[in-house]
């Protein structure tokens, strides 16, 4: 029976030395949480040496040897061994790319209103291994769904596998970058590709984002043309709208393209104008994973887009300057109440709170204000709730919970609703006996287990 040594590479760079009788395997378990302390908080990870030896009492000593020596050594070890691993089925990477996951901390279902959103990339990524082919031909190895796929950049607009079959879902989202950018004038090379990701899928943190991003990432760095981040996000952001169907705003986008490190970044929505601002000093990002997926509609926010059309369409002859439900005032809502039918007052009541709290939650994290900018987030979850409606009966434990916990100063649901995660701001000394009072709460009442884990604002994606 073989063993083998291995190192795996960490997102800040460091290197994982172990031992193990399946490195692939034990590659997955490091970028899931389970293989070992340090690769957890050092996440996500890729192999990057394996060395084979006889039996088990070898692969302790020479993982004892291999620790020993110091970064330097380990990159030459690496280089000499590059390209004849026995795992290595795939072509050797050229390039690595980290595309981060994003959570918006305010600003919810504003941006289709032209309003004003607060998002922030973090430290969760899509990895992304590539190295160009020789010919037209794409090749996608996804590897947490476990599935692959090829196609040909000459059959993009049918939508086609190379052997003439439906391109799956998950695979429209790399094609439809590779589409719009064509479509663009752009150079795309063919490529090969094996990617994983540490973004819980359908929890509102944007993992279709991070993949898009990422993969226009790739494209531009082997191809070598140039392309501001704002731009190259509307492209992913077409992307999605045109050649996946699912028609989102620019926020997700935006975020995994352009974070800031220990920054949200202010996005208008109608200028496009953006501006970083600082995080609190003292207190952590914590997301809780409901385990509940969306199930938000098409028809259901088709609804919630069309009542806030109705809404300024009803408002406008009053106030004839509105454009959006991002220029009527909460004074000027309030006296064209009688002219809404109720449901639709409650979802415009929802848009121009939320715009109003933004601009006020501005004012806040300037003055290094934790606790005043915590309340602003409990405000929205509320207003999600009970004007929006589009939380859960999960997403309102979550908040519940956390806010009767030791240095929570604010929660609420982050993302369309109807599932996902809720985000909270956590004092940074009381953030792990948050992390575990929450998730044995949130147990006790749903019957349900939460992923909880905390997170920094980090930059957007990245060729490493």
């Amino acid at each position: 029976m073989p063993y083998f040594c291995y190192i795996v590479e960490c997102a800040d760079g460091s290197f994982y030395t172990g031992w193990t009788l399946d490195p692939a395997r034990r590659e997955q378990q490091h970028n899931a949480g389970t293989g070992a302390t340090y690769t957890r908080l050092h996440r996500p990870v890729h192999l990057v040496y394996i060395e084979e030896v006889s039996d088990r009492s070898a692969a302790m000593k020479r993982e004892v040897a291999i620790k020993r020596m110091d970064h330097t050594r380990k990159q030459s070890l690496i280089r000499k061994a590059e390209g004849n691993h026995p795992l290595n089925t795939h072509p050797t990477p050229t390039l690595t790319v980290l595309s981060p996951a994003r959570v918006n901390l305010l600003g919810e279902h504003v941006d289709y209103n032209e309003g004003l959103v607060l998002p922030a990339a973090i430290d969760r990524y899509v990895t992304i291994k590539a190295s160009p082919s020789s010919d037209q031909t794409i090749s996608l190895h996804a590897l947490d769904l476990k599935a692959s796929c090829q196609f040909s950049l000459d059959s993009l607009e049918q939508k086609k596998d190379i052997e003439g079959a439906d391109l799956p879902v998950w695979a429209q989202y790399p094609a439809g970058v590779a589409w719009v950018f064509m479509n663009h004038g752009l150079e795309i090379r063919g490529v090969d590709v094996e990617y994983f990701s540490t973004i819980p899928m359908g929890s509102g943190l944007s993992s279709s984002a991070a993949v898009e991003v990422g993969f226009a990432v790739m494209w531009q760095a082997l191809a070598g043309w140039k392309l501001d981040r704002l731009t190259l996000a509307q492209f992913c952001q077409e992307a999605e709208n045109r050649y996946v169907g699912v028609n989102c705003g620019l926020m997700d986008q935006f975020a995994c393209a352009n974070g800031v490190k220990d920054h949200a970044v202010l996005l208008d929505t109608r200028t496009l104008e953006s501006t970083p601002v600082p995080l609190p000093e003292d207190a952590a990002i914590v997301i809780a994973d409901s385990g509940v997926r969306r199930v938000l509609s098409d028809s259901s926010y088709n609804e919630r887009r069309s009542d806030c059309e109705t809404a300024v369409r009803l408002v406008k002859p009053g106030y004839p300057g509105i454009r959006s439900l991002r220029d009527v005032t909460p004074t000027q809502l309030d006296a064209s109440k009688d002219l809404l039918p109720a449901v639709v007052y409650k979802r415009a009541r929802h848009v121009v709170t939320e715009v109003a709290r933004v601009q006020e939650a501005l004012g806040r994290l300037q003055n290094n204000d934790a606790r005043g900018f915590g309340e602003l987030m409990l405000e929205t979850h509320a207003s999600l709730r009970d004007d929006y409606e589009v939380s859960t009966p999960e997403l309102d434990a979550l908040v519940e919970i956390a806010m009767e916990l030791p240095g929570c100063l604010g929660a609420r649901l982050t993302g369309a609703g109807f599932g996902g995660c809720t985000v909270n701001l956590v004092q940074n000394r009381n953030v792990p006996g948050f992390i575990r009072k929450l998730k044995k709460s949130y147990l006790a009442r749903t019957g349900k287990k939460a992923e909880v884990f905390a997170c920094h604002a980090t930059q957007g994606a990245i060729v490493k």
